[in-house]
This record gives C-alpha cells, structure tokens and sequence, in this order.
C-alpha cells in the first residue's frame, strides 16, 4: 500500500483533530507543520509525537516538500492564501470550513483547483452522519413531490465566541459563516445544491456589541444574528436563520415543504449550545396524507458511534491515495459562500440583491 504524505499548516487546535486521524491511517504521515508564528509549528509537532515531521514558520517552505496532500488549520483570513499556493504547488487539499472570507476568494479557489488538477475538498464532516446520509436519501427520492419551501437554521441561546472569529477583517462574517455555514450545507446537500439567484436578509450584532453579554463588546464586528429569504432557479424558496445568542431557546426546527410530504428535522440535543446544525440529527418525521387522511410517520434513526471528523480526514486520505474526486468539492461549497455573501450585502443595503455565481 502506497504511504501518502501530508502536511499540516497552522497548529492550533483543529490541527490536532486532523493529526489524531491521521494517526489512526496506516497509510498515511504526517510530513510536515507550518505555522507563522516562530516556533509553534515546532511545539506542535513535539508536543503530537511527530518525531520525524519537519517545522517551518512559513506555508511556503512546506509546500516545498514532496507531499501529497495538506490540511489547512488556519484561521479563516488565511484559508485563501494558503489554499491558493497549496494547489498551486500541486498539492491535495483538505481545508477547514468556512471556505473563505469572501466570495471572489472562493471563486479562486475552484478556479485554481482545476488548473491544477488537484483535489480541493472543506471540511463539512456533519455529511458522514449517517442520519444526515438518509435525510439527502429522502429528500432526493422524490417522495416529498415537489420541494417548494425549505426552513433551515439554528441558534444557540448564549455561544458567541471572541478573538478571530468577531474580526471582520480576519472571519469575514460572525455566525453565518461558523455555524450557520452548516444548517447551509445540510439544506443545499439534501436538494442536490441548486443555484441561488436572490436574497433579502438583515443582520445584527445587537448581544456581541452589548458588554452586558460578551466581554470583547467593543471589538466585536461582525453580526450575531441573521435572517434571510433565498430564491432559487428552480422557484424553490429557502428561509435561513442563525444566531450565536438570543432570548429563546430556539429558532425551531428545520423543514422540507414539497407537494405529496413534509419533513420536519430537529437537532440533537438539548440546552443553550445546542440547536445548530454542527452535529447530529435528534429526530426526522414524515408528514404525509393516507387514504385521504392526515398522518405522519416517525423515520427510525440509525443508531451509531462513527467519529464524523475521522471519516472526513479518511475520506480525503483515500481519495488522495486512490485519485478518486473530492469528497466535498468547492464547487458545492462555493453556492454556500454566494449566499452568504448575498446575505450581508442584502442586509447593509436593506433591500433584496442578486446572487450572481461564475458559469
């Protein structure tokens, strides 16, 4: 069996999660670790029993190595550059979620990805439930006839974290982009990702600006909160809502609307920081006339234990080694990033705006 070689830029802790899967791939080492600040990729690599990796302060000087593929652990600011010059020195791909900053970022990202021919896949392991599995396997089966209205979001009563993640300039965006990006993933997967066209939104940061509810109040940027109203090409409507605080225990569940069902799909777990779509399915009810009569239909889940983060690095892994496509390719996620997008232009001008995505 062929040994693969990958590297790892940035250290932090998301870092250690893909380096513990790694481990656990007999096929696979763990080359090399970059990160910018001196020393740490050093740290790092000591500190994970990666006794023949080597440590540079900079990407650059990884992507000289002959490696096979990267995960890419940065802070979102940096998913651009370093995804940029990975791919252009031939190298796989496995970045972290969210995909970028902005949309033109992602939009060179795919572009970049098929010049070089290599393997761009983001890390949305949420896919590898196989409850999430069996929700796109209902939803794309037809049996909910035409899918016209889609409910879609999540929120936690008190969970705003600080640091990068409140710098406009280092995230891009607040909670659209770290949880919300997936209660987006779950939806456009199950529907087969279809192309938006336009979005009416609003957005606020009225808890993150309020030192009454978070301690960095007063460098906080971007929003906390957002509401949006998405049309498709396929007249398809899609309500997206999200939140890292609020006065409610939640936003409701998610829901597939279509002509001969409905499907309701609640999240896993209870209290303050559940209710987004980061984890497991908690149940899935058909909604469903029979003999002219109303009834619905609980869908049994499948019980399991499988690590989802450790099936996303395998999954990546494999298909390095086997030249099989990317499991989570940028194209899908870019649709992700238009809207996201689309919301906070939406929300800043007040108005409904056009979602354009590159041909």
């Amino acid at each position: 069996m062929r040994t693969i070689k990958i590297g790892i830029i940035g250290s932090g802790g998301i870092a250690r999660a893909h380096v513990e899967a790694y481990k656990q791939l007999p096929y696979v080492e763990v080359a090399a670790v970059a990160d910018v600040v001196p020393g740490r990729a050093k740290q790092f690599a000591e500190a994970q029993g990666l006794a023949n990796a080597a440590a540079f302060d900079s990407h650059d000087e990884l992507l000289k190595l002959p490696l096979d593929g990267v995960s890419i652990c940065t802070p979102n600011v940096a998913h651009y550059r370093t995804t940029i010059d990975s791919l252009r020195a031939g190298k796989h791909v496995l970045l972290e979620k969210p995909m970028s900053v902005t949309l033109a970022e992602a939009v060179d990202m795919v572009a970049a990805q098929k010049e070089a021919g290599t393997l761009l896949s983001i890390g949305f392991q949420p896919r590898y439930d196989p409850n999430m599995k069996l929700l796109r396997e209902i939803v794309q089966s037809g049996r909910l006839g035409n899918i016209y209205y889609v409910e879609v979001g999540g929120g936690r009563r008190r969970g705003m974290p600080g640091g990068t993640f409140i710098r406009k300039e280092l995230a891009g965006a607040g909670a659209l982009a770290d949880i919300g990006c997936y209660s987006l993933d779950m939806a456009l997967n199950a529907l087969g990702h279809p192309r938006p066209v336009t979005v009416s939104a609003y957005a606020s940061n009225l808890f993150g600006r309020n030192p009454k509810y978070h301690p960095e109040a007063d460098k906080f940027e971007v929003e906390d909160f957002g509401v949006a109203m998405i049309r498709f090409e396929n007249d398809l409507v899609l309500q997206f809502k999200i939140s890292w605080a609020m006065h409610m225990d939640t936003l409701g569940p998610t829901l597939f609307l279509g002509t001969e069902a409905g499907l309701k799909v609640t999240p896993y777990g209870t209290g303050p920081w559940s209710g987004a779509w980061d984890g497991k399915i908690g149940s899935m009810t058909l909604y469903h006339d029979e003999f002219g009569t109303h009834t619905h239909t609980e869908i049994p889940l499948i019980e399991h234990k499988t690590n989802l983060f450790f099936e996303k690095v395998r999954d990546f892994a494999e298909a390095v080694r086997d030249g099989k496509p990317a499991p989570i390719p940028g194209e899908q996620i870019l649709i992700q990033q238009a809207i996201i997008d689309g919301v906070l232009r939406s929300a800043e001008a007040k108005r409904e705006v056009e979602i354009k995505l590159p041909e």
